[in-house]
């Protein structure tokens, strides 16, 4: 889907409330699943190192900010940014612009994303974290635009599927506008 004429609305598609629900649940199954130690792809000391909670700007970070104030384990908190470079609408090298402070080896991590759509750069970016040697990467992503994917990425926790639409909203953008709305809402150009 292409980007929006400059022209139109926002419908709004999920209230705040239902996020602010939803990230409540997310923190809890958060909470559980890194307070079982030994489990196979869970930390087996997460009781003694914070989790490295990983966001993706610029998007997650209204997300990223709601999610943490309702973990209630230890976190430390990173940034990444990356942009992807190609000819038109497909999909191309993948570079970081703002690469971690933090070091990962060893440690547990849990990268926090807006939307998932197309699945190429989280691919990317999943696969690098591994690289790195992180103890367990798991990812938490907002929202799931399934229907546009076309590589398989894992969504550990996932706030709400949506259709393939442009959606602004809750740090999602159109041109820099509309990240402050309290809501997601999907983008309507004029006709």
């Amino acid at each position: 889907m292409g980007a929006p004429k400059e022209n139109g609305r926002v419908r709004e598609l999920i209230p705040r409330q239902d996020i602010e629900r939803r990230v409540t649940e997310i923190a809890a199954e958060i909470d559980r699943d890194y307070a079982e130690s030994g489990a196979e792809s869970g930390p087996a000391t997460a009781g003694t190192e914070p989790l490295i909670c990983v966001g993706v700007l610029k998007g997650s970070v209204f997300f990223l900010v709601d999610l943490l104030k309702q973990i209630k384990r230890p976190v430390a908190v990173d940034f990444l940014q990356t942009s992807s470079y190609g000819a038109g609408t497909s999909p191309g090298e993948v570079r970081l612009r703002k690469d971690l402070d933090l070091p990962i080896r060893g440690r547990d991590v849990l990268l926090v994303e807006d939307i998932v759509d197309t699945g190429h750069t989280l691919q990317t970016v999943l696969a690098l974290l591994q690289l790195r040697g992180a103890r367990s990467v798991r990812l938490c992503a907002l929202l799931d635009k399934w229907e546009a994917r076309q590589v398989p990425v894992r969504i550990d926790y996932c706030g709400f599927r949506i259709a393939n639409e442009f959606v602004v909203g809750y740090g999602l953008d159109f041109a820099e506008r509309f990240r402050n709305l309290p809501y997601v809402g999907v983008w309507e150009p004029s006709e």
